[in-house]
């Protein structure tokens, strides 16, 4: 799959923000006045600067409303609707913090419920396609929970939390990676299923199916060299996670060190993400004899 760039601020900073905002909602950290506004700022920028960045992706952004009455069969309107629900009843429980220096708890671990269960449905936009073998797994919903949840953490300055849960992601993502890359052909895909034709015997491309380039190669066929993905995968481990776990253990001592593990987390992230969707083999490919 082609790693368009709205894609992958999309999930990777919403589900940042509402990894934050799952934080808040039960109170870790319990904070109030001016300290909970810029928590609530933040968790708030991220999760929506996220959503309104998935729009760039749209053909017709002006009819995004229309995705919100497909919730019965889409996993993207799920997500709209969710989004929209956790975010209004964060809303509330931040007011009560800001402003009336009141902790509505249950309305807080309602809003956390809702944050994760957005992000859950994001994931499911991936890991419902079945021709993406390396996304059809349940490594995809898991792996979109743990970096919210860890990331979130970070930010939100739960040093050993967060700690505990970027382990628990270094090691899930290893192996997801790990799997990941014999998914295509374990799901038996090739270029005779594909066409139909099998039956004849081997199946081969005499010529491309056309001359030019279309949208299904410009989405959806995307070749990333094994030497590249190989470096890029120790480049993202290293940033989000074996650096910011350095700099957390600093975290009692120094007073950049969660910001800066912040700040490493995040660049990873994109890395990590931009892997999520370079490496996805579309079955499509098959009939272009990209695979």
């Amino acid at each position: 799959m082609h790693p368009a760039p709205s894609v992958i601020l999309f999930t990777s900073l919403s589900g940042l923000g509402f990894g934050l905002l799952a934080w808040l909602g039960i109170g870790l950290p319990l904070v109030f006045g001016w300290s909970a506004f810029w928590y609530f700022f933040v968790g708030f920028g991220l999760a929506v600067g996220g959503l309104l960045a998935s729009t760039f992706h749209l053909g017709n952004p002006q009819r995004a409303l229309k995705a919100f009455r497909q919730w019965r069969s889409s996993w993207l309107s799920r997500e709209g609707i969710l989004a929209v629900i956790s975010l209004l009843v964060m809303a509330i429980y931040a007011i009560g913090l800001i402003f009336l220096n009141s902790n509505w708890q249950i309305i807080g671990i309602l809003g956390a419920v809702g944050s994760l269960a957005t992000i859950f449905t994001t994931s499911m936009i991936y890991a419902q396609m079945k021709t993406v073998p390396r996304w059809n797994t349940g490594f995809t919903p898991v792996l979109f929970l743990l970096y919210s949840i860890a990331g979130g953490a970070i930010v939100a300055g739960n040093s050993l939390i967060a700690s505990a849960l970027l382990v628990i992601l270094l090691v899930v993502q290893m192996v997801s990676w790990n799997l990941g890359g014999k998914s295509f052909s374990n799901a038996g895909h090739t270029i005779e299923t594909a066409t139909g034709l099998g039956f004849l015997g081997k199946v081969r491309q005499l010529e491309s199916p056309h001359s030019g380039s279309n949208y299904l190669l410009k989405e959806m066929v995307f070749v990333v060299g094994r030497k590249h993905a190989t470096k890029l995968r120790a480049i993202s481990i290293v940033l989000f996670g074996v650096l910011p776990l350095a700099l957390l253990m600093l975290a009692p001592f120094w007073m950049f060190s969660v910001p800066l593990a912040t700040i490493s987390h995040i660049i990873g992230l994109f890395a990590s993400r931009w892997l999520f969707f370079a490496e996805a083999e579309h079955v499509v490919g098959l009939y272009y004899d990209k695979r």
